[in-house]
């Protein structure tokens, strides 16, 4: 049993960095369910977050040439601030008591807050995902470090930042080049934002994190981005940002619900 979900966790981390490599984001919406099969929740979005900065250091060293500068420091800036609040507020969370438990088939299962607040932002991001209105939306560049507040916050909270980043980003005026490199940059300070704050008080001295799938997902992210650079001028950002909405309503439910 244990091999098999390091094998769901070795594809599914494969996949997310597919689709991270030309999206800007999926990885740690992937991500974070099959972590949850290893870790309580707060710890699964810590370990994700150590894999999603891993892989975006890797990225970095093959999309660096392509940063825009200046809106990375609009954009990037912002999001480091918020980024402490959101990881803040996750430390928070995860010492409130459980809301309520059910047993389904011999088997209880909890639902906490912090399960309800993130499987409410998965979907909330799902929807926003499918919605035209939103596909049509022009941000102008005087919005971009409104756009690092709301990304850096929920990336701090759940590490579901990529949606917004991409949103803010695809309408900033970037060549799809400049898009991918900025992305990454800004992934990375907000990554290492939330790090620095997770990995303080009981979270430092923890020995749950020292588990294998880590590394398991770490290779496997290394491998979806040299499959994501090759595959990077022949899929559709359309399909994929729809298949992530569906898998993000999925499982933002199933954590709503105390299964994941």
């Amino acid at each position: 049993m244990y091999e098999f979900q390091l094998l769901l966790v070795a594809f599914t981390v494969i996949g997310g960095s597919i689709l991270t490599f030309f999206s800007g984001f999926g990885l740690g919406t992937l991500m974070l369910p099959v972590m949850a099969l290893f870790f309580p929740v707060d710890l699964a979005v810590i370990a994700t977050a150590i894999v999603h900065l891993a892989n975006n250091l890797f990225k970095f060293g093959l999309v660096y040439k392509h940063i825009h500068f200046h809106t990375l420091w609009r954009f990037g800036l912002p999001a480091i601030v918020s980024a402490f609040l959101g990881a803040y507020l996750l430390r928070l969370m995860g010492q409130l008591p459980t809301i309520a438990e059910y047993t389904l088939n011999g088997k209880v299962f909890s639902i906490s807050a912090l399960k309800v607040v993130i499987g409410l932002v998965m979907i909330f991001f799902a929807v926003i995902e499918l919605s035209k209105r939103f596909s049509k939306w022009q941000v102008s560049q005087n919005y971009l470090p409104v756009g690092g507040i709301i990304s850096g916050f929920f990336g701090g909270l759940s590490g579901h930042q990529g949606a917004f980043r991409a949103a803010f980003l695809a309408k900033a005026g970037l060549t799809k080049e400049q898009f991918v490199g900025t992305s990454n940059a800004i992934a990375i300070l907000i990554d290492a934002t939330r790090l620095s704050t997770y990995f303080t008080g009981s979270y430092l001295l923890t020995n749950e994190l020292k588990q294998p799938v880590i590394y398991v997902a770490i290779i496997a992210a290394f491998l979806g981005t040299i499959i994501g650079q090759q595959l990077m001028k022949k899929v559709t950002l359309t399909f994929i940002q729809r298949t992530v909405a569906i898998l993000l309503i999925t499982m933002g439910t199933l954590l709503i619900a105390g299964i994941l």
